[in-house]
Parts: structure tokens; C-alpha cells; sequence
């Protein structure tokens, strides 16, 4: 079943869409999209993962940020703070559901999302398991050619988007692989070979932030949002796999 939600963060609406297996309660799984995506991501990569992962047994929840897709807010007040705040809404309304089992939940972030997911994790003590696909590990350094851009302008025209000074200046705050370590449970960060928006060194920091329970998978030849059947084939079933085992589906 498919549904679609809404739920508040900070008085704003957001909304999503809820996959759920044939028997619930099941583990529950958060996805957060990147920068300037959306709940269906490049070429459905959230939908066809989503719908991969609820054959399988898990419950979820894929949103659009504030400021993105169908969600309330403007773009241009969106800051990573901001989509932090409204994955632990996410979260927090995916343990609400009846349907959901609040022992046994997940995140999985794309890109900048991945950021924002290391950061939940960070904070979030009913977190078990943890996956990044692409993810950036280093938010100010991934940015500053466009902070370069804003000159004496508080928006910046970001290929159609309103980019906020905001955004850029609350980056400076943000530390994805510091909160990380506070993580101790089981992750997987997935990253292509040839990503050219984030580099592979993201993958490896991350790696290393998260510790012993963390495993890397390059894909070989990938692009960051694993453009080809191929390379979205591997990077949704090897997620599913570790998933399944870290929530102990089936078990």
C-alpha cells in the first residue's frame, strides 16, 4: 500500500508518500532526498528503492524537505538546519505510526540528504540502522564556489532557485562527521567511482567517522545518483540487503 501523508515541522506542512508492507508493524525506513531534489529523486531512484524495500518488509517514508516538492516554505529559506529539523519530524512521525515498529528504524540520505541523515544519526538514540548514498561529508567546503556568488545579494539564482544567504551561513555550523561518530550502530555508504558532484573522499570520511560498524561499497563507474540500471540496480539491492539484516527483517 501507498499512501500519501502530511505531517507539521516548525507549523509547516510536509508531505510524503508511506509504503507499507503487507505485515506491519514493520521496521521503518526514512529517506531523505538532496539538494534541490525531492521525494522522487532523479529517474524515481526514491520511488523504485522505496517500493524495492517495502516487498521486502519495511515500512517507508519518503518526503519532500520545506522548500522542495510538494512541502510548505520557500526554497530560499532552506537551510541545512532546517532539513534536519524536518527529518526528525519525519522520523518522529514514522515512530508514531502504528504501522511502523519504533524499535526497529532506519534513515537513508542522498547527498546533501546524506549529510542531514549523518547528522540525525548523530542525535537520534532510536536510530538502528543508518545508510548514505553519496552522501557529503563536508557541507562548507562542498558549497563555497557558490558562496563566492552571492556578492552583495541576500538570493542568489541558483538555476532557477533562490539560494538564501542564510543557507550559506549556516554551514559554517554544521559538522556531519563530528556528529556522526556519536552514531554506534550498523551504516553502509554506498558512493559511485565517478561521482563529480561529491567526491569519493566523501565516502571514505565517512567511513572512517562512522568506525567499525561501517561498510563501503564504490560502485564501479557510478555517477552521484547512479545513473543507469545497472548502477541503481546495485545500489538499491545491496541496501536492501544490509537493511534487511540490520533491522532484522525476517529474523
Amino acid at each position: 500500500m501507498e499512501m500519501q501523508v502530511a505531517f507539521p515541522s516548525e507549523g509547516e506542512m510536509i508531505f510524503g508518500v508511506l509504503h507499507l508492507p503487507e505485515q506491519v508493524p514493520a521496521p521503518g525506513l526514512v529517506m531523505c532526498h538532496g539538494f534541490t531534489g525531492h521525494k522522487a529523486e532523479a529517474h524515481r531512484l526514491f520511488v523504485n528503492a522505496a517500493r524495492d524495500f517495502c516487498e521486502h518488509g519495511l515500512a517507508v517514508l519518503r518526503f519532500d524537505f520545506r522548500g522542495s516538492g510538494d512541502s510548505a516554505g520557500e526554497f530560499q529559506e532552506m537551510t541545512v538546519s532546517r532539513e534536519i529539523t524536518d527529518a526528525q519530524a519525519a522520523f518522529d512521525f514514522l515512530a508514531s505510526r502504528s504501522e511502523a515498529d519504533p524499535k526497529r528504524l532506519a534513515v537513508l540520505g542522498l547527498s546533501l540528504g546524506g549529510g542531514v541523515a549523518a547528522c540525525l544519526a548523530g542525535r537520534e538514540e532510536r536510530l538502528r540502522a543508518l545508510v548514505l548514498w553519496a552522501a557529503v561529508a563536508h557541507p562548507g567546503s562542498q558549497f563555497q564556489e557558490r558562496a563566492a556568488a552571492f556578492g552583495e545579494a541576500d538570493v542568489l539564482d541558483y538555476q532557477g532557485w533562490g539560494l538564501g544567504r542564510g543557507f550559506m551561513e549556516d554551514l559554517r555550523n554544521l559538522h556531519p562527521l563530528e556528529e556522526v561518530k556519536n552514531y554506534r550502530g550498523p551504516s553502509l555508504v554506498v558512493h559511485g567511482s565517478r561521482d563529480e558532484s561529491v567526491s569519493p573522499s566523501d565516502a571514505s570520511d565517512s567511513r572512517i567517522a562512522l568506525g567499525g560498524g561501517c561498510r563501503l561499497l564504490s560502485i564501479r563507474g557510478a555517477d552521484h545518483v547512479f545513473s543507469s540500471l545497472a548502477w541503481k540496480s546495485e545500489a538499491i539491492g545491496e541496501s536492501r540487503r544490509f537493511l534487511l539484516e540490520a533491522l532484522q527483517v525476517g529474523g
